[in-house]
């Protein structure tokens, strides 16, 4: 069993930062794919960003291309999402999930194994 449990979350301006974290524990492996996806109210669950433990590959949603980093500390097991130049739209639950498949696809929910309990981001405007 693998626990996830973000933090990070809270109100900001726009044009303001935030970063999220996402720590691992429990039953982890050497290769993984973290990825961060975000919910609105009313909306489908979309991804955000995700990256690779071996070699460090990240992929990114076009609405987060420019503005978020995703990162790894390989050692604390932790993935974090930097946020900068913050929208109202990226108003949303933010949750963190892992997969252990090996897989390349990485946009879809159904792709991962594990999640987090989500964290609430607000950006006034």
């Amino acid at each position: 069993q693998v626990q996830l449990l973000e933090s990070g979350g809270g109100l900001v301006q726009a044009g303001g930062s935030l970063r999220l974290s996402c720590a691992a524990s429990g039953r982890t492996f050497s290769n993984y794919l973290m990825g961060w996806f975000r919910q609105a109210p009313g909306k489908e669950r979309e991804f955000v960003a995700a990256i690779r433990r071996t070699g460090g590959s990240t992929y990114y949603a076009d609405s987060a291309k420019g503005r978020f980093t995703i990162s790894r500390d390989n050692a604390k097991n932790t993935v974090y999402l930097q946020m900068n130049n913050m929208k109202p739209e990226d108003t949303a639950v933010y949750y963190c999930a892992v997969s252990y498949r090996g897989s390349i696809y990485y946009t879809l929910a159904n792709d991962y194994d594990y999640w987090g309990q989500g964290t609430q981001v607000t950006v006034s405007s």
